[in-house]
């Protein structure tokens, strides 16, 4: 009775936050389709993984490669999961970049060019062609990682490393990726994500040759906004599964 209580109740959020994605792409005149939502499953158990790619899941976000794998090991006899997409949000240490590029679709987090160097090599010896963003710390804040571009004076000290990302082979960059600090208040959030928005318009004219469609921004408390600002890519985990249960 309980976990048919819990299906009904992550099946009930989630069309709920679909509602709220495309009441808020609408008010700014966009469609809801430009807007894709990634289920941050972190810190929630194998069944209500399940549950939530039973309501209609199609991207699930992990921000931990051990914790992750785990889970895609035990999904694997599951039939629901062939159609989901595994979506690496989180920091990622060198010595893990072989195991993520093996379990993982798609990585929002890439924040370094030492990292971007592991990627391309294990894309390459696992002949496997890699979606990333170019994670960037726009806020200032010191606990969020990202290429330092909080000052926009400094955004040219990036491009190079930035240049040598792109030449990689096996990596195809899609565009950027922020995490704003958490406000009571979500409109505090507006400048940081204008931010991001401003530094991708910068870089499509250094480097045209690179899309820069996606902007992934904005989370259960503030995913709102960031739509509004031009978010293509949202990462919502508690206003769906409610608070984690496991760390």
């Amino acid at each position: 009775m309980e976990t048919l209580e819990n299906s009904t109740h992550i099946a009930e959020q989630y069309q709920k936050v679909l509602e709220k994605i495309a009441e808020t792409a609408a008010r700014v005149g966009r469609r809801a389709n430009e807007v894709k939502l990634v289920v941050v499953t972190k810190g929630h158990p194998v069944e209500m993984i399940k549950q939530v790619i039973e309501t209609g899941a199609k991207r699930l976000g992990e921000n931990y490669a051990e914790e992750a794998v785990e889970k895609i090991n035990q999904l694997r006899d599951y039939s629901g999961v062939e159609k989901v997409e595994w979506h690496m949000i989180g920091h990622v240490q060198s010595r893990k970049a072989e195991t993520v590029v093996q379990y993982f679709d798609f990585i929002h987090s890439l924040d370094s060019l030492k990292l971007a160097e592991r990627y391309e090599r294990f894309a390459d010896q696992f002949n496997k062609q890699l979606p990333v963003l170019l994670e960037m710390n726009v806020s200032g804040e010191e606990s969020k990682f990202g290429f330092p571009a909080w000052d926009k004076s400094g955004w040219d000290k990036l491009l190079k490393d930035i240049e040598e990302i792109i030449s990689k082979p096996h990596l195809t960059v899609c565009g950027l990726m922020t995490m704003a600090p958490y406000f009571e208040n979500a409109e505090k959030t507006r400048p940081i994500f204008r931010r991001l928005v401003e530094l991708r318009s910068y870089l499509k004219q250094v480097f045209p040759e690179i899309a820069w469609n996606e902007l992934s921004m904005g989370m259960s408390s503030d995913f709102e906004v960031a739509i509004e600002e031009g978010a293509t890519i949202v990462r919502i985990g508690q206003a769906i599964l409610g608070p984690r249960k496991t760390t």
